[in-house]
C-alpha cells in the first residue's frame, strides 16, 4: 500500500458522528465481522481497548459498532438509533472495557458475533479519518484495510495451497495487491487473506469453495462508506 496521503486520508469520510475514527472506522469494523459472519448475528460482544475504552459511550462507538453489525454505511442516519434498532432486530449484545492493553493501537475493538452454530471473530483498529485495520479473524493474524476487495480463504494446510489460489486468481484477471498467510499449526488449517484490485468472478469464488481441502471462501467487497 502506498505511504502517500489521499483527500480521504486527510479529510475522512462522510459520516455520522462526532469523531471519525470513533464512529466511521467503528461502523466498517462492524460491516466486515457481520460480511465474515455471512449473516445477520443475534448474539454480539464487543470489547473495546484502551482510548476507545474510556470513550466508547460519549462518542457514540458502541452505537457505531451496532450499526456497522447491522450492515449500516458510515453516513446512515440510523447511527444514532442503532442500539433500539439492534433491539428490534433480535440482536442481543454486551460491552467491555480494557483500559490497559498496553500491547494494543490506542483504538482496537474485539467483535465476537454468532448467529446459531455460525460465529466469527474480528480483531481490528480504526487509524482516523475512518480508515481501518483488520489484524486478526478468529485467532489467525492478518493485516488488511477492505479498501480493496478481499478475498479470506481457510483451507487446509497443503502444499502448494498459495501458488494454487493465487494462479486461480490471476486466470480470472485479479491482479493481487497484498496477502498474508497464517495457520494454526503445520498441516493444520490456514488461513489466507489477498487484497486485489479488482473483485473474482462469482465462478471463480464457487470453484475455489469447490475444491476438497478449502473449508470456506468469503469475499469482501472494498468498503467506502
Amino acid at each position: 500500500m502506498s505511504d502517500r496521503s489521499s483527500i480521504f486520508d486527510m479529510i475522512g469520510p462522510v459520516m455520522i458522528g462526532p469523531s471519525s475514527s470513533h464512529t466511521a472506522g467503528v461502523v466498517r469494523i462492524g460491516r466486515v465481522a457481520r460480511m465474515l459472519l455471512e449473516a445477520q448475528p443475534t448474539l454480539v460482544a464487543v470489547t473495546f481497548y484502551n482510548s476507545f475504552a474510556r470513550t466508547y459511550e460519549g462518542h457514540g462507538s458502541d452505537r457505531a459498532v451496532l450499526a456497522g453489525l447491522l450492515d449500516m454505511a458510515t453516513d446512515d442516519p440510523r447511527i444514532r438509533d442503532a442500539k433500539n434498532i439492534a433491539t428490534e432486530a433480535g440482536l442481543n449484545y454486551q460491552f467491555k472495557a480494557v483500559t490497559n492493553a498496553s500491547a494494543m493501537h490506542p483504538n482496537t475493538i474485539r467483535i465476537l458475533a454468532s448467529v446459531g452454530t455460525l460465529q466469527t471473530e474480528v480483531l481490528g483498529v480504526s487509524r482516523g479519518g475512518g480508515l481501518i485495520s483488520i489484524i486478526e479473524i478468529d485467532g489467525f493474524r492478518c493485516n488488511f484495510t477492505v479498501q480493496r476487495h478481499t478475498l479470506v480463504v481457510t483451507a487446509q494446510d497443503v502444499k502448494g495451497t498459495i501458488a494454487f489460489v493465487a494462479t486461480v486468481l490471476s486466470n480470472d484477471h485479479c491482479n493481487i495487491a497484498t496477502m498474508t498467510v497464517d495457520r494454526k499449526a503445520k498441516n493444520s488449517t490456514a488461513r489466507l487473506v489477498i487484497e486485489m484490485d479488482s473483485p473474482p468472478s462469482p465462478l471463480t469464488i464457487e470453484y475455489l469453495r469447490s475444491v476438497s481441502w478449502v473449508d470456506k471462501v468469503t469475499y469482501l467487497p472494498d468498503i467506502h462508506i
